[in-house]
């Protein structure tokens, strides 16, 4: 039995490992809609809407208005992820709800070579709860509090992490500043030892501006993320054209990633309701990801 239970840890890991590193339910690594991930998956700035909840949750006192979003992603190895988010305001502060779950599905289960012994589904999610607020002009705090839950074949543990977040806009017109720490917390042992999160350090600049010649709104963003448990450290440069308040162009580049780096999609918008795509090639033929967003924005 425990030789069985050893492959099934590897050929999980081997599914989601994207860096080297120590820690697990890398599903946390995962993004929160289809404009992020399209614009290299920063997210810590350059983020107007309940998506912030997954990245920067400072971000979340510039609300306007309650948005309920759901997002599907279909990546590589048969690996499947819903996501689930709203926001809303609650005696004048801001706060944002999300649910992410991810699973994998026929992971085959083996001693030998030859036909597999059986098959089993590996399952992860998380329920967060974010709020921001502004504590001086144009300079605001966020955090998120998450409970997050694995099941591995016939294990299972559970725990609580939180995020926070630091926004700093206008430091000259058009230029903004993000931060944020996340999965600051612990799970319970799984089998026999507990599963270390991946403590993610994120910092980044955005620059938008308007490009009257082509009626449209540019945004740029560029920045660092480290994971605590790695020894690479990831840049993610990105963009979005905006036409015309209808369509959206995006593009996006990470390093130090073992097999993939580049990003892009599309936006469409029309009142209230955003359509969102992102797609990200995968290289040493695992393929590619496809995610797509629907977000309404109540006025």
């Amino acid at each position: 039995m425990k030789k069985i239970f050893l492959i099934i840890l590897v050929s999980t890991a081997t599914l989601f490992a994207q860096s080297a590193g120590n820690s697990g339910v890398s599903f946390l690594k995962n993004g929160f809609g289809a404009r992020n991930i399209a614009m290299s998956d920063l997210g810590v700035v350059g983020v107007t809407d309940l998506t912030a909840l997954n990245y920067n949750p400072a971000l979340l006192s510039k609300y306007k208005a309650p948005q309920v979003m759901l997002t599907h992603n279909q990546s590589i190895q048969d690996m499947t992820t819903q996501l689930v988010g709203a926001s809303f305001s609650l005696w004048g502060i801001p706060f944002a709800v999300g649910v992410n779950n991810t699973s994998i599905n026929d992971i085959e289960v083996r001693t030998q070579p030859g036909e597999p012994q059986s098959l089993f589904n590996a399952h992860y999610m998380f329920g967060s709860l974010s709020t921001g607020f502004e504590i001086f002009q144009n300079l605001s705090l966020g955090i998120t509090t998450k409970f997050i839950y694995e099941n591995l074949f016939s294990d299972e543990a559970e725990g609580w992490a939180f995020d926070f977040g630091l926004s700093y806009s206008d430091i000259v017109d058009g230029l903004d500043l993000g931060a944020s720490i996340k999965n600051i917390g612990s799970l319970s042992e799984l089998r026999n030892e507990a599963t270390i999160l991946p403590t993610d350090l994120r910092v980044g600049l955005s620059y938008g501006f308007t490009a009257n010649s082509i009626n449209s709104e540019v945004i740029l963003i560029g920045g660092v993320q480290k994971y605590s448990e790695t020894d690479d450290t990831h840049i993610h440069t990105g963009g979005e054209v905006f036409y015309d308040n209808i369509i959206a162009v995006r593009f996006g580049y990470m390093t130090g990633y073992e097999s993939k780096g580049f990003t892009t999609g599309l936006g469409l918008y029309w009142e209230g309701l955003n359509f969102d795509y992102a797609f990200t090639p995968y290289s040493r033929g695992l393929g590619s990801a496809h995610t797509i967003s629907l977000m309404y924005s109540f006025n």
